[in-house]
């Protein structure tokens, strides 16, 4: 007797073992997660709020930075805002230079350059940030500086170029090198985006008859804006807590300032590593300017989410 093979095969329904197992994993990696910046922020909280208590408001809205007086003084605002200047500074620099570089890379570039190339920007996303600050400190800062003058001479009708009496050590040249830092990072993820462009789509925007730009412009851009704005907000998010090559670029000071060009700004990053261990209270008030460079770049990054869906959606 032949054993029947027309007997319907029961089908197990509910998760498996495997199933239940994996999200288990990915729950815990979650929570983990969660668990790590809560501590974190808890931590932050909890240090800085005898500093914070005794500023009151004016923990937000100064920008006098003496904690290690007689009668202890700070405020973080001087400092915030000197952070995200940098940070723009960082993006308007990297943004198109990367988009430029990684769209060579993928569709103008030789076969035999790519690689290279591409390696090339991987070693330099690796490199460590010291690096790039003494690069700056000691080769770049001489040339940035006479960028300086001429932006301020030329483009002086603009507060935010006026004309600087000395831009050494100004928010203007810790951006271009903070910048240069960020742009092998937004360069590797562009990179990555357009290679996941469907090859279909491009070779029948060539098929009908456009050109190699009308094929990027209608095939590869928008199927890669979302990645692009991803790319481009994890270089922000660097550019916020970029530390060691700040401290060596900018001179340090708490007060806000609409000129980038002047001598002098404030970082968040910079200010902790340059002033961590004056005293005890000076800590507790550098944790507090912590916690406000963490709330800040929680903002950033929930603020990303929503423009990368959006623009994922569109």
């Amino acid at each position: 007797m032949h054993e029947r093979t027309d007997i319907p095969r029961s089908v197990q329904s509910g998760r498996t073992v495997a199933d239940r197992l994996f999200r288990g994993m990915a729950l815990g990696s979650g929570l983990v997660s969660f668990a790590i910046i809560g501590g974190t922020l808890i931590f932050l909280a909890s240090y800085a709020w005898p500093a914070i208590r005794s500023q009151g408001f004016g923990f937000l809205t100064s920008s006098v930075w003496s904690p290690a007086s007689e009668k202890p003084v700070f405020g973080i605002f001087g400092l915030i805002t000197g952070t995200v200047q940098l940070a723009v500074v960082a993006l308007v620099v990297a943004v198109p230079i990367s988009f430029a570089l990684a769209l060579f890379m993928h569709e103008y570039a030789p076969r035999w350059l790519r690689r290279p190339m591409a390696n090339v920007v991987d070693f330099m996303a690796a490199m460590p940030s010291v690096i790039f600050g003494l690069w700056g400190f000691y080769v770049l800062q001489d040339p940035l500086r006479g960028v300086a003058i001429w932006l301020g001479d030329n483009l002086s009708v603009v507060p935010l170029f006026k004309r600087p009496e000395d831009p050494s050590g100004s928010i203007f040249i810790a951006g271009v090198v903070v910048g240069l830092m960020v742009l092998p990072i937004c360069t590797s993820v562009m990179r990555e985006v357009f290679s996941q462009v469907p090859i279909e789509h491009c070779e029948a925007a060539l098929a009908l008859g456009g050109t190699r730009w009308g094929m990027v412009r209608t095939a590869i851009l928008p199927f890669s804006r979302s990645g692009m704005v991803g790319a481009s907000l994890l270089g922000l998010g660097r550019a916020l807590g970029e530390t060691i090559a700040v401290a060596l670029l900018l001179a340090s000071d708490p007060t806000a300032k609409l000129g980038i060009l002047d001598l002098g700004g404030g970082s968040v990053a910079g200010t902790i590593a340059s002033r961590f261990g004056e005293s005890e209270f000076a800590n507790r008030a550098l944790m507090g300017a912590g916690l406000g460079l963490f709330v800040v770049t929680l903002v950033v990054n929930m603020g990303a989410q929503k423009i990368v869906a959006k623009s994922r959606q569109t």
